[in-house]
Protein backbone atom coordinates (compact mmCIF):
# COMPACT_ATOMS: atom_id res chain seq x y z
CA UNK A 1 0.00 0.00 0.00
CA UNK A 2 1.43 3.76 -0.78
CA UNK A 3 1.82 5.45 2.49
CA UNK A 4 2.27 9.70 1.81
CA UNK A 5 3.11 12.42 4.76
CA UNK A 6 0.37 14.63 5.97
CA UNK A 7 1.64 18.33 4.40
CA UNK A 8 1.20 19.57 8.28
CA UNK A 9 2.52 16.72 10.48
CA UNK A 10 4.58 14.69 8.50
CA UNK A 11 1.91 12.03 9.36
CA UNK A 12 1.61 9.09 6.89
CA UNK A 13 -1.43 9.58 5.07
CA UNK A 14 -3.57 6.51 3.14
CA UNK A 15 -3.53 7.32 -0.70
CA UNK A 16 -7.01 5.85 -0.93
CA UNK A 17 -8.14 8.59 1.84
CA UNK A 18 -6.45 11.68 0.39
CA UNK A 19 -7.68 10.93 -2.83
CA UNK A 20 -11.24 9.19 -2.88
CA UNK A 21 -12.54 7.58 -5.71
CA UNK A 22 -15.49 9.96 -7.46
CA UNK A 23 -19.38 8.94 -6.22
CA UNK A 24 -21.28 8.28 -9.33
CA UNK A 25 -23.78 11.06 -10.71
CA UNK A 26 -27.77 9.84 -9.12
CA UNK A 27 -29.50 8.42 -11.84
CA UNK A 28 -32.46 10.64 -12.26
CA UNK A 29 -35.52 8.78 -13.68
CA UNK A 30 -38.27 10.68 -15.23
CA UNK A 31 -41.72 9.56 -14.50
CA UNK A 32 -43.48 8.00 -17.60
CA UNK A 33 -46.14 9.57 -19.57
CA UNK A 34 -49.54 9.39 -17.80
CA UNK A 35 -51.36 6.96 -19.64
CA UNK A 36 -53.83 7.79 -22.25
CA UNK A 37 -57.12 6.13 -21.96
CA UNK A 38 -58.21 7.90 -24.46
CA UNK A 39 -58.67 9.79 -28.31
CA UNK A 40 -56.85 13.50 -27.44
CA UNK A 41 -58.13 15.43 -30.98
CA UNK A 42 -57.87 18.41 -32.54
CA UNK A 43 -60.79 19.38 -35.08
CA UNK A 44 -62.18 21.35 -36.38
CA UNK A 45 -64.18 18.13 -38.43
CA UNK A 46 -65.78 19.76 -41.60
CA UNK A 47 -66.16 18.39 -45.34
CA UNK A 48 -62.85 19.10 -46.88
CA UNK A 49 -60.87 19.49 -43.48
CA UNK A 50 -58.16 17.42 -41.57
CA UNK A 51 -58.16 16.76 -37.72
CA UNK A 52 -55.09 15.98 -35.90
CA UNK A 53 -54.73 13.79 -32.24
CA UNK A 54 -52.96 11.33 -29.84
CA UNK A 55 -54.20 7.59 -30.36
CA UNK A 56 -55.04 6.02 -26.95
CA UNK A 57 -51.58 4.40 -25.04
CA UNK A 58 -50.78 1.32 -26.35
CA UNK A 59 -52.13 1.63 -29.60
CA UNK A 60 -51.61 -0.95 -31.74
CA UNK A 61 -54.25 -0.27 -34.58
CA UNK A 62 -56.01 2.61 -35.85
CA UNK A 63 -58.87 2.95 -38.42
CA UNK A 64 -61.36 5.83 -39.44
CA UNK A 65 -64.13 4.78 -41.02
CA UNK A 66 -63.01 0.87 -41.45
CA UNK A 67 -59.59 2.18 -43.30
CA UNK A 68 -56.47 1.85 -41.64
CA UNK A 69 -54.82 5.14 -40.38
CA UNK A 70 -50.97 5.16 -40.09
CA UNK A 71 -49.86 6.93 -36.19
CA UNK A 72 -46.55 8.32 -35.63
CA UNK A 73 -44.16 6.60 -32.71
CA UNK A 74 -45.19 9.60 -30.07
CA UNK A 75 -48.69 8.24 -30.78
CA UNK A 76 -49.91 11.27 -33.34
CA UNK A 77 -51.91 11.21 -36.28
CA UNK A 78 -53.84 13.07 -38.89
CA UNK A 79 -57.34 12.17 -40.35
CA UNK A 80 -59.00 13.71 -43.25
CA UNK A 81 -62.43 14.41 -44.60
CA UNK A 82 -63.75 14.46 -48.32
CA UNK A 83 -65.28 17.28 -50.05
CA UNK A 84 -68.88 14.78 -49.87
CA UNK A 85 -67.84 12.77 -46.40
CA UNK A 86 -71.19 11.62 -44.68
CA UNK A 87 -72.37 13.20 -41.68
CA UNK A 88 -70.38 10.50 -39.03
CA UNK A 89 -67.35 8.81 -39.26
CA UNK A 90 -65.63 6.16 -36.25
CA UNK A 91 -62.30 6.34 -34.97
CA UNK A 92 -61.48 2.71 -33.64
CA UNK A 93 -58.12 2.24 -31.84
CA UNK A 94 -57.44 -1.32 -31.04
CA UNK A 95 -55.11 -1.35 -28.03
CA UNK A 96 -52.05 -4.12 -27.30
CA UNK A 97 -53.99 -5.68 -24.96
CA UNK A 98 -57.21 -6.12 -27.44
CA UNK A 99 -59.42 -3.63 -25.87
CA UNK A 100 -61.35 -1.12 -28.28
CA UNK A 101 -61.63 2.34 -28.01
CA UNK A 102 -64.44 4.11 -30.39
CA UNK A 103 -65.34 7.98 -30.43
CA UNK A 104 -67.50 8.98 -33.03
CA UNK A 105 -66.95 12.20 -34.83
CA UNK A 106 -69.72 14.49 -36.91
CA UNK A 107 -68.95 16.37 -39.89
CA UNK A 108 -69.89 19.52 -40.63
CA UNK A 109 -71.39 20.02 -43.86
CA UNK A 110 -70.64 22.63 -46.28
CA UNK A 111 -72.63 24.90 -48.64
CA UNK A 112 -70.35 24.73 -52.22
CA UNK A 113 -70.48 27.20 -54.79
CA UNK A 114 -72.97 25.54 -57.73
CA UNK A 115 -72.92 27.28 -60.96
CA UNK A 116 -76.01 25.90 -63.45
CA UNK A 117 -75.61 26.34 -67.46
CA UNK A 118 -78.69 25.49 -68.94
CA UNK A 119 -77.38 25.76 -72.02
CA UNK A 120 -73.96 23.75 -72.12
CA UNK A 121 -72.92 20.58 -72.91
CA UNK A 122 -71.09 19.23 -70.41
CA UNK A 123 -67.85 18.73 -72.20
CA UNK A 124 -66.55 18.12 -75.84
CA UNK A 125 -65.32 14.80 -77.09
CA UNK A 126 -61.43 14.16 -75.73
CA UNK A 127 -59.19 14.30 -78.67
CA UNK A 128 -57.27 11.10 -79.89
CA UNK A 129 -54.16 12.86 -78.59
CA UNK A 130 -55.67 13.17 -75.13
CA UNK A 131 -56.92 9.42 -75.22
CA UNK A 132 -53.28 8.55 -76.36
CA UNK A 133 -51.79 10.02 -73.56
CA UNK A 134 -53.89 10.40 -70.48
CA UNK A 135 -53.58 6.50 -69.01
CA UNK A 136 -49.96 7.21 -68.66
CA UNK A 137 -50.00 10.44 -66.87
CA UNK A 138 -53.00 8.92 -64.43
CA UNK A 139 -50.33 6.44 -63.99
CA UNK A 140 -47.74 8.25 -63.30
CA UNK A 141 -50.22 10.81 -60.30
CA UNK A 142 -51.37 7.10 -59.00
CA UNK A 143 -47.77 6.39 -58.56
CA UNK A 144 -46.86 9.53 -56.79
CA UNK A 145 -49.99 9.44 -54.47
CA UNK A 146 -48.92 6.25 -53.01
CA UNK A 147 -45.78 7.37 -51.93
CA UNK A 148 -45.88 7.04 -48.16
CA UNK A 149 -42.18 9.15 -46.50
CA UNK A 150 -41.15 9.76 -43.33
CA UNK A 151 -41.79 13.86 -44.20
CA UNK A 152 -43.11 15.40 -40.97
CA UNK A 153 -44.76 18.52 -43.08
CA UNK A 154 -48.09 16.75 -41.89
CA UNK A 155 -47.23 18.07 -38.08
CA UNK A 156 -46.67 21.88 -39.33
CA UNK A 157 -48.24 24.94 -39.87
CA UNK A 158 -48.86 25.18 -43.58
CA UNK A 159 -48.29 28.26 -45.41
CA UNK A 160 -49.76 29.56 -48.82
CA UNK A 161 -47.49 28.55 -51.90
CA UNK A 162 -48.38 31.87 -53.73
CA UNK A 163 -50.16 34.76 -52.43
CA UNK A 164 -52.73 36.97 -54.43
CA UNK A 165 -56.77 36.74 -55.63
CA UNK A 166 -58.40 33.53 -55.03
CA UNK A 167 -59.71 33.02 -58.51
CA UNK A 168 -61.29 29.20 -57.64
CA UNK A 169 -62.63 27.69 -54.82
CA UNK A 170 -62.13 23.97 -53.46
CA UNK A 171 -66.07 22.22 -54.25
CA UNK A 172 -67.31 24.34 -56.59
CA UNK A 173 -69.12 22.82 -59.43
CA UNK A 174 -71.25 23.26 -62.28
CA UNK A 175 -73.84 21.71 -63.63
CA UNK A 176 -74.38 21.50 -67.66
CA UNK A 177 -77.68 20.99 -68.43
CA UNK A 178 -78.61 19.21 -65.20
CA UNK A 179 -75.57 16.85 -65.80
CA UNK A 180 -72.80 17.57 -63.10
CA UNK A 181 -69.64 18.08 -64.02
CA UNK A 182 -66.34 17.40 -61.86
CA UNK A 183 -66.38 19.75 -58.71
CA UNK A 184 -62.91 21.62 -58.30
CA UNK A 185 -60.20 19.54 -56.36
CA UNK A 186 -58.69 22.80 -55.36
CA UNK A 187 -57.76 26.27 -54.81
CA UNK A 188 -56.54 28.58 -57.89
CA UNK A 189 -54.48 31.68 -56.91
CA UNK A 190 -53.93 34.50 -59.59
CA UNK A 191 -50.31 35.32 -59.95
CA UNK A 192 -48.48 36.51 -63.58
CA UNK A 193 -46.63 33.79 -65.28
CA UNK A 194 -43.25 33.34 -63.19
CA UNK A 195 -44.13 34.39 -59.47
CA UNK A 196 -42.73 32.09 -57.41
CA UNK A 197 -44.45 29.49 -55.91
CA UNK A 198 -43.06 27.64 -52.17
CA UNK A 199 -43.42 24.80 -50.64
CA UNK A 200 -46.10 24.87 -47.89
CA UNK A 201 -44.87 22.62 -45.50
CA UNK A 202 -41.71 19.90 -45.81
CA UNK A 203 -41.95 17.18 -47.83
CA UNK A 204 -40.46 14.92 -50.77
CA UNK A 205 -40.84 15.27 -54.09
CA UNK A 206 -43.09 12.43 -55.66
CA UNK A 207 -43.90 13.67 -58.91
CA UNK A 208 -41.89 16.62 -61.38
CA UNK A 209 -43.66 16.35 -64.80
CA UNK A 210 -40.93 16.50 -67.05
CA UNK A 211 -43.28 17.39 -69.89
CA UNK A 212 -46.42 19.28 -69.64
CA UNK A 213 -49.36 17.05 -68.73
CA UNK A 214 -52.43 17.34 -71.07
CA UNK A 215 -54.62 19.02 -68.05
CA UNK A 216 -52.71 19.62 -65.11
CA UNK A 217 -49.66 21.29 -67.56
CA UNK A 218 -46.23 20.84 -65.70
CA UNK A 219 -47.47 18.98 -62.54
CA UNK A 220 -45.42 18.80 -59.58
CA UNK A 221 -46.21 16.39 -56.16
CA UNK A 222 -45.28 16.62 -52.53
CA UNK A 223 -45.85 14.11 -50.24
CA UNK A 224 -45.99 15.41 -46.81
CA UNK A 225 -46.52 12.49 -44.79
CA UNK A 226 -49.08 10.74 -43.09
CA UNK A 227 -51.20 10.27 -46.31
CA UNK A 228 -51.00 13.89 -47.07
CA UNK A 229 -49.89 15.44 -50.06
CA UNK A 230 -49.97 18.64 -52.11
CA UNK A 231 -50.01 18.94 -55.60
CA UNK A 232 -49.38 22.42 -58.40
CA UNK A 233 -51.02 22.43 -61.49
CA UNK A 234 -50.05 24.75 -64.59
CA UNK A 235 -46.31 25.61 -63.34
CA UNK A 236 -44.38 27.82 -65.58
CA UNK A 237 -41.14 25.59 -64.43
CA UNK A 238 -40.40 23.10 -62.13
CA UNK A 239 -36.97 23.40 -59.85
CA UNK A 240 -36.99 20.49 -57.93
CA UNK A 241 -36.71 16.99 -58.86
CA UNK A 242 -38.23 13.43 -58.30
CA UNK A 243 -36.35 12.57 -54.61
CA UNK A 244 -35.75 16.01 -53.50
CA UNK A 245 -36.39 16.85 -49.65
CA UNK A 246 -38.27 20.36 -49.80
CA UNK A 247 -38.34 22.39 -46.54
CA UNK A 248 -41.46 24.81 -45.95
CA UNK A 249 -40.48 28.32 -47.96
CA UNK A 250 -38.10 26.99 -50.60
CA UNK A 251 -38.95 27.96 -53.30
CA UNK A 252 -40.60 24.92 -55.88
CA UNK A 253 -40.40 26.33 -59.42
CA UNK A 254 -43.17 29.52 -60.89
CA UNK A 255 -46.51 30.01 -61.53
CA UNK A 256 -47.42 29.68 -65.53
CA UNK A 257 -50.34 28.77 -67.81
CA UNK A 258 -49.67 25.40 -68.90
CA UNK A 259 -51.95 22.23 -69.76
CA UNK A 260 -55.55 23.55 -69.86
CA UNK A 261 -55.73 26.80 -68.15
CA UNK A 262 -57.27 29.89 -69.21
CA UNK A 263 -54.89 32.04 -67.78
CA UNK A 264 -51.79 32.20 -65.71
CA UNK A 265 -52.28 30.92 -61.85
CA UNK A 266 -51.84 28.30 -59.03
CA UNK A 267 -53.92 25.60 -58.84
CA UNK A 268 -52.88 23.78 -55.42
CA UNK A 269 -54.89 20.51 -54.57
CA UNK A 270 -54.80 18.42 -51.12
CA UNK A 271 -55.04 14.99 -50.89
CA UNK A 272 -55.35 12.70 -47.76
CA UNK A 273 -55.28 9.01 -48.60
CA UNK A 274 -57.34 9.31 -51.38
CA UNK A 275 -59.60 11.79 -50.31
CA UNK A 276 -59.47 15.33 -51.58
CA UNK A 277 -58.62 18.38 -48.93
CA UNK A 278 -59.31 21.72 -49.40
CA UNK A 279 -55.97 23.62 -48.91
CA UNK A 280 -58.30 26.88 -47.64
CA UNK A 281 -58.92 25.02 -44.46
CA UNK A 282 -55.25 24.15 -43.87
CA UNK A 283 -53.56 27.44 -44.79
CA UNK A 284 -56.26 29.26 -43.03
CA UNK A 285 -57.15 33.34 -45.19
CA UNK A 286 -55.21 34.43 -47.38
CA UNK A 287 -52.42 36.71 -46.30
CA UNK A 288 -52.96 40.59 -46.71
CA UNK A 289 -50.67 41.94 -49.14
CA UNK A 290 -48.13 44.67 -47.61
Amino acid sequence: MLVVGCAQTGAPVDSAVANPAPRPAPVIRSAPPPARPDFVLAGPYVQGGIATGLVPSDTVSLTLGGKRVSFAPDGRFLVGFGRDAAAQAELVATRADGTVVRRTLAIAPRGWRIENLSTLPRQTRPSAEFQRLRPDELKQIAAARAVRSNAGGWRQKFIWPATGRISGLFGAQRIYRGEPGAYHSGVDVARPTGAPIMAPADGVVTLAAAAPFTLEGHLLMIDHGMGLNSAFLHMSRIDVRVGDIVRQGQVLGAVGATGRATGPHLHWGMMWEGERIDPLLIAGPMPIPD
